[in-house]
C-alpha cells in the first residue's frame, strides 16, 4: 500500500461504520470525555428527504446517494440469478433506507446462542440491552423501555383487507397478538416501526446528533477504510481514504462495525482470513482465521401476488392522479397515510410444521403489488403476501475477489440449497394458499398471479421459489461468534489471535435470529460497549 500521507492522531476507539451498531458505539464510548473516539462512515449525510420520509426506501434502496449498490453472484438456487442487495451509504447505515420494523426475534434465537457456548447471550442476558435504547410508544414494561433513544411507534394506517388477514390467520389457527417482541412472536398483527410522528428514526438521528457537541468525538464522512494495520499481533489503527488522501489512525481499540459485507471484507485486505484465498489474491497473510467471510446467512422471502375484487389497495391509489396528490397532502399535514408506511405492515408468525416448537416463517403482507421492488404497481387491485423461512440452513459466503479496496466482494449467499430449505419453501406456498382460501379473504375473490396456480407440484413450486424469491436484506454471520474453528470472535467480540481488534455488527451472529435484524445488531453494539468500557475500566 502506499504510504499515507497524514496522520489523524491517536484515539482510544477507532469505529469502522455509523450504521445501526457504529452510531450506538460511538454514542456509549464518548459518553466519558476521557475517551477519544473516531467514527469513520463511508458514506456521506442522512439529511436527505427520502430518508426521513418512510416511503422514501423506495428512492433510497438504488439511489448511489445511499446505496452501495450491490449485487449477488449467479445463484444457483435462484436459478441462475443475482439479486439487487441494498446496503446503507449514509449515516445511519441500513437503518436510513430499511423497512424501520421493529423486531427482536425470539428468545429461543438467543439461548441457541448461548447453549452453544457464547456466554452471557441468551435472552436473559440480552434482554435488559434492548430495554436500554427502547423509547416504547407504550411506555415502560417488563418487556419495554421508555426514555430511550431508539423509538419505537404504532404505524399511522390502516387497511381493511389488512384487517381481514388477521381474521383469516385466526381461522388457521394462528392467534392475534399486539406485541412480537415478548420472545415468543406467535401470532398476526402490525408490525411496530422506527419512527418518530410519522418520520423516520434511524440511528443517526438517535445516537449521534444529540452528542455533536462532545469535543471527544470526531464523525469523519466519506471515509473508506483500506486496510487495518499491526504491531505483530497486535493491531494499532488503520488507513483510510477520503478525498483521494490516504490517511493513517493510531487507536488502542479498533472496531469494525462495517456490516456482515463490508466487516469481512476489510479483515480480508488487511491479511485477516483464510490463507489460500489471501495468497491467491497477492494479500500478505496476517492472520490465518479460516471463518472469515464464511457462514452467510439471509432471509430469502417469496413474493406471492394476488389479483383481489372489492378492496381499496395501494394499486388503485398510485395511478391516479388526484389520489396521489391527496396522499402527499395528508402526509404533508398529519404524518399519515400511504407515505408513512413501512415496506410491509401485517406480520404473521406461523409454523410450517405444526410439530415445530416455534414459527419458522415470517409474513409479511402488502397492500399493493408490483413486479419487483421500485418498480410501478400494478394498474389491478392487488396485494402482495410475501413469505420467510425464519431459520435457513442454507449457509453462504463474501470474499474478495481481488486486493483492490474499491472492488465490491464477491456475494454468495447459496440460497435453498438444502434440502431442509426448499421443503420449507414448498411448505410455505401452499402455508399461503391455505391462507387465501380462508373465510375472510375468499370474499376478495383472491386470484394468484405469482406464482400461479398451475404450478402444484414440489417439483414445480421449488423452481418457482427460485424464480420469485428475493433477499429481505438480513445478511448476518460472515464473523460469527463462538469458539469453534470456524469462529471469528469470542463471545466478547474479540477476534480470535489478534489484540486491540474488536467486531460488533451483524456479522457475529452465529445464527440467524428468528425477525428482521436491525433491532438485534442495536442491542449487540449496546452489549458490546458495556463491554468495552468494563474492560477499560478494568
Amino acid at each position: 500500500m502506499t504510504e499515507a500521507s497524514s496522520s489523524f492522531g491517536d484515539h482510544d476507539y477507532v469505529i469502522v461504520g455509523a450504521g445501526s451498531a457504529g452510531c450506538v458505539l460511538a454514542n456509549r464510548l464518548s459518553a466519558d470525555p476521557r475517551n477519544r473516539v473516531l467514527l469513520l462512515e463511508a458514506g456521506g449525510s442522512d439529511r436527505y428527504h427520502w430518508v426521513n420520509i418512510p416511503i422514501g426506501y423506495l428512492y433510497c434502496m438504488g439511489n448511489p446517494r445511499t446505496d452501495w449498490l450491490m449485487k449477488t453472484e449467479p445463484d444457483a438456487g435462484l436459478n441462475g440469478r443475482s439479486l439487487n442487495y441494498p446496503r446503507g451509504k449514509v449515516l445511519g447505515g441500513c437503518s436510513s433506507i430499511n423497512g424501520m420494523i421493529y423486531m427482536r426475534g425470539q428468545a429461543a434465537d438467543y439461548d441457541g446462542w448461548r447453549q452453544a457456548g457464547n456466554v452471557g447471550w441468551g435472552w436473559d442476558d440480552v434482554l435488559p440491552y434492548f430495554l436500554k435504547s427502547e423509547d416504547h410508544h407504550a411506555g415502560k414494561s417488563a418487556m419495554h423501555g421508555s426514555g430511550g433513544e431508539w423509538r419505537i411507534e404504532k404505524q399511522r394506517l390502516s387497511w381493511p383487507i389488512l384487517d381481514a388477514f388477521r381474521d383469516a390467520a385466526e381461522e388457521l389457527g394462528i392467534p392475534r397478538t399486539d406485541d412480537f417482541n415478548t420472545g415468543t412472536n406467535e401470532g398476526s398483527g402490525y408490525f411496530e416501526v422506527n419512527q418518530r410522528g410519522g418520520v423516520r428514526w434511524n440511528t443517526s438521528k438517535a445516537f449521534l446528533r444529540g452528542i455533536t457537541d462532545r469535543s471527544n468525538l470526531r464523525v469523519v464522512t466519506g471515509a473508506e477504510t483500506e486496510q487495518l494495520e499491526f504491531d505483530g499481533r497486535r493491531v494499532t489503527g488503520l488507513v483510510f481514504r477520503k478525498d483521494g488522501q490516504l490517511h493513517r489512525v493510531k487507536a488502542s481499540q479498533t472496531i469494525l462495525a462495517a456490516g456482515a459485507i463490508n466487516s469481512p471484507k476489510i479483515l480480508e485486505l488487511s491479511g485477516v482470513g483464510r490463507p489460500e484465498l489471501l495468497s491467491g489474491l497477492g494479500i500478505e497473510i496476517r492472520h490465518a482465521l479460516a471463518g472469515v467471510g464464511e457462514n452467510l446467512q439471509d432471509h430469502l422471502q417469496i413474493r406471492t401476488v394476488f389479483k383481489v375484487t372489492g378492496a381499496a389497495t395501494l394499486n388503485q391509489r398510485y395511478h391516479n392522479l388526484f389520489s396521489r396528490a391527496a396522499m402527499g397532502l395528508e402526509y404533508a399535514v398529519k404524518r399519515s397515510g400511504p407515505l408513512s408506511m413501512a415496506p410491509s405492515q401485517l406480520g404473521i408468525f406461523a409454523k410450517s410444521d405444526p410439530r415445530l416448537e416455534t414459527p419458522d416463517l415470517e409474513y409479511h403482507v402488502q397492500p399493493l403489488s408490483t413486479d419487483r421492488l421500485g418498480e410501478p404497481l400494478h394498474r389491478f387491485p392487488a396485494v402482495t403476501v410475501s413469505v420467510c423461512n425464519l431459520r435457513p440452513e442454507s449457509r453462504g459466503s463474501v470474499h474478495m475477489a481481488s486486493s483492490d479496496a474499491r472492488e465490491a466482494a464477491k456475494i454468495r449467499p447459496n440460497y435453498l440449497s438444502t434440502d431442509g430449505d426448499r421443503s420449507t419453501a414448498i411448505a410455505s406456498l401452499r402455508h399461503v394458499r391455505r391462507l387465501m382460501k380462508a373465510r375472510a379473504v375468499a370474499r376478495f375473490a383472491p386470484e394468484e398471479v405469482l406464482p400461479g396456480t398451475q404450478y402444484d407440484s414440489d417439483a414445480d413450486l421449488i423452481r418457482k421459489a427460485g424464480d420469485i424469491g428475493t433477499t429481505i436484506f438480513h445478511p448476518v454471520g460472515t464473523c460469527k461468534m463462538g469458539s469453534d474453528t470456524m469462529s471469528v470472535v469470542d463471545d466478547r467480540l474479540r477476534v480470535h489471535g489478534l489484540d486491540g481488534l474488536r467486531v460488533v455488527d451483524a456479522s457475529i451472529m452465529p445464527t440467524i435470529v428468528s425477525g428482521n435484524t436491525n433491532s438485534p445488531v442495536i442491542m449487540i453494539a449496546e452489549k458490546a460497549a458495556e463491554m468495552i468500557l468494563g474492560d477499560r475500566r478494568a
